[in-house]
């Protein structure tokens, strides 16, 4: 397999990590830079909306006794609001 090479830059605190975690695994700054990359990159996309998400989490309506309208009546918020 043919290997090219890229360059990126990297704050102080990502390089510490990366050298660390290099050492911890006993594996190269540069494959756990492309395992991190192909994981990153491999994971599906699916498009869907964050309400969508939200719902299959179990958020969405988790909240019992509430109003029907809280996420979309300002007046339910009022309570919340702090005057200090």
């Amino acid at each position: 397999m043919a290997s090219h090479r890229i360059t990126v830059r990297v704050n102080k605190r990502l390089v510490a990590l990366l050298r660390h975690h290099s050492r911890a695994t006993g594996q190269s700054p540069s494959e756990l830079v492309r395992v991190a990359l192909q994981t990153y990159l491999s994971r599906e996309v699916t498009g869907r909306s964050a309400y969508e998400l939200a719902k299959d989490a179990g958020l969405i309506g988790c909240v019992r006794g509430a109003p029907r309208n809280l996420s979309t009546n300002r007046c339910q918020m009022e309570d919340f609001k702090r005057d200090k």
